[in-house]
């Protein structure tokens, strides 16, 4: 019993810390960005496979970058892809624009589409590109957003910059909440242990050359996580730029938040180094109020007062404090959305009791994805199934065309 009240306090203090550490990262006054004649001639690539509910507004923003000298280079995945007609059609009305579209020509096995678009599209950058900068088809970027991720570069100690998600929770959809939740608890940790996110990513050309990062992506499943290995073994860091918080507004139903959920983790337990410690603390998080439950209801029935007081005193300030923090992170990141003015939905009263409702839910569910993931062997992703045999022993059983029926409700799962 003592046991478990220490562990519930410490794991409010360590919530805490995590919390206000992240809060506090974005609260850091930025530097002013570079002027544009130290600003470093840049690569954006966008892959894409299958056309995302707000794509149009992806690659109009891509197009309106407030950034001296670059280039968008878009691999669609074939010419038979949905978005191949949307993107062509788009680009055509910027002719001033420095813009590829090319399907991808040869997927590899060995590896995740989109691991292969990013290899096609790096391989064909000639030595001008300083820069190479990823999006996703689910990132709607402000127009400072290029500069803004590209300015940490300029210090010789950093290897890579990177922004985040933030969903918003409101929608139809019970996995919309229960996303939004997974996600306001992973930020941080990504925060932490350095986890990069692909949907807003910068690395300097130089790292593809001193390393075997474009071989490596020839192997995996994903591009972005086993950065912060590689960096660190050669003495650089990742740059988290708080600005480039950014929203996204789609949906997704609960079954397909459960298949993103279990490959998000897949590919931490692959490719980060700190992975049992995630495991560990996400496992602390979510069963050790079950099992403090338990004790506190075996107590009660034995008439162990005293033991019931502190067990539910510990219980009670544990399950208070997750709204709270939860407010906290959702009221700085809605600042630096503000920032630049976008517009978001009201956060009141009842919605964020809706919320508070869904956490033991959404904690159960996150429980058994993280199980699941553990010996996950097979992944789906965008109509296609790969083996997993390893971190770098992936195969692509079958590749086939992007179609229609191939869409997942209404979920950002970007390629």
């Amino acid at each position: 019993m003592i046991l478990t009240v220490l562990l519930l306090i410490a794991l409010i203090i360590f919530n805490g810390w995590l919390t206000f550490s992240f809060v506090f990262s974005l609260r850091k006054p930025q530097s002013n960005c570079l002027p544009d004649k130290l600003l470093p001639k840049t690569a954006v690539v966008l892959c894409l496979r299958g056309v995302d509910p707000f794509l149009s507004q992806c690659i109009e923003a891509l197009l309106n970058l407030d950034y001296p000298d670059y280039e968008l280079r878009i691999v669609v995945d074939s010419c038979q892809d949905p978005a191949w007609k949307m993107v062509n059609q788009l680009v055509k009305d910027y002719p001033d624009k420095k813009v590829k579209v090319s399907p991808l020509a040869f997927p590899l096995s060995t590896c995740s589409l989109k691991c292969s678009a990013l290899v096609q599209a790096v391989s064909e950058l000639n030595d001008d590109f300083k820069v190479v900068a990823l999006v996703d088809g689910d990132t709607v970027v402000h127009a400072n957003w290029l500069r803004e991720l590209v300015t940490p570069l300029h210090d010789s100690q950093v290897g890579a910059t990177t922004g985040n998600r933030w969903y918003l929770p409101q929608g139809k959809y019970w996995g919309t909440t229960i996303r939004y939740l997974w996600n306001v608890a992973s930020v941080p940790q990504m925060y932490f242990y350095g986890i990069c996110w692909g949907g807003s990513l910068a690395i300097k050309t130089e790292i593809f050359h001193q390393t075997e990062l474009l071989q490596e992506w020839e192997k995996a499943l994903c591009e972005d996580t086993m950065l912060f290995q590689i960096l660190r073994v050669r003495g650089l860091r990742i740059k988290f730029v708080p600005s480039l918080m950014i929203l996204n507004r789609e949906e997704c139903q609960l079954t397909s938040f459960f298949q993103w959920g279990k490959r998000q983790l897949l590919n931490t337990r692959l490719y980060h180094p700190f992975w049992w410690a995630i495991v560990c603390y996400s496992l602390v998080m979510n069963v050790l109020p079950i099992w403090a439950g338990m004790q506190l209801e075996t107590a009660m029935l034995n008439r162990q007062w005293l033991d019931a007081f502190y067990l539910g005193s510990a219980t009670t300030l544990n399950l208070a404090s997750l709204p709270i923090f939860l407010i906290i992170l959702e009221y700085q990141v809605r600042t630096v959305i503000n920032t630049r003015g976008e517009k978001l939905p009201s956060f009141s009263i009842s919605k964020v009791l809706k919320i508070v409702l869904v956490i033991p839910f959404a904690q159960i569910i996150s429980t058994i994805a993280l199980i699941s993931s553990l010996n996950m062997k097979r992944v789906k992703w965008r109509g296609i199934t790969y083996r997993i045999n390893g971190p770098w022993d992936i195969r692509l059983i079958q590749y086939r065309p992007y179609k229609k029926i191939d869409k997942l409700a209404k979920l950002s799962v970007s390629l």
